[in-house]
């Protein structure tokens, strides 16, 4: 039977991000520690190895045991948002999409790539986009995005910046911001800000 893929809204993703974090972060402190959540609450191992960048082109990969996610070495040692986003994006195929894993059978990042060919195109894109909707939401809260844009917009008014007269430095300086206080990139948070209707793109 052709493998495919599940039905999801973005509305379902952000729900099951939201459900996600009651249970497994209901403190909903940011940064969202999500090496902690996949390693004691899912007892999953994080495996760090090289080359997957170099060699095959991606960040990350979970096996289809569904008990560990490898890693590029790279990226875990240098790169700790891309680390941290690339751990919630394969979390998140765990989560929505175990019944895939399930049925694909590989024991090394070569054999993946072959696996991979199994699932058609069009259902790859979406398992894709599925998994990098869930990250966003999972690391970046709703709440917490618009409580820390507040606290931002207070804080460039506090030096004479209001909103209403922000220009494209301000603006950088609020993105680059809020991407430290959750620890993902500028292009989250660039994202997630017209999502959820903090500001227009």
């Amino acid at each position: 039977m052709p493998i495919s893929a599940p039905l999801y809204r973005e509305e379902d993703l952000r729900r099951a991000a939201e459900e996600f974090l009651s249970a497994h972060h209901p403190q909903r402190t940011i940064p969202v520690p999500i090496e902690h959540i996949i390693e004691y609450d899912f007892q999953m191992d994080i495996v760090p190895m090289p080359g997957l960048r170099v060699g095959f082109e991606i960040d990350a990969y979970l096996t289809c045991d569904l008990l560990e996610i490898r890693v590029d070495q790279s990226v875990w040692e240098s790169r700790q948002n891309r680390y941290r986003f690339s751990l919630a994006h394969e979390l998140a195929h765990r989560i929505l999409h175990a019944d895939i894993f399930r049925q694909l059978s590989f024991a090394s990042v070569s054999e993946w790539r072959v696996a991979r060919n199994q699932i058609p195109e069009r259902e790859y894109r979406f398992i894709e986009w599925h998994a990098n909707a869930f990250a966003g939401f999972a690391l970046v809260p709703q709440d917490k995005l618009a409580e820390q844009f507040k606290l931002g917009v207070e804080n460039l008014k506090s030096v004479g910046i209001p909103m209403a007269d922000a220009g494209p430095v301000a603006w950088d300086w609020l993105v680059g911001w809020l991407a430290e206080r959750f620890e993902v990139s500028q292009q989250v948070i660039e994202r997630r800000g017209p999502s959820d209707g903090l500001w227009e793109r």
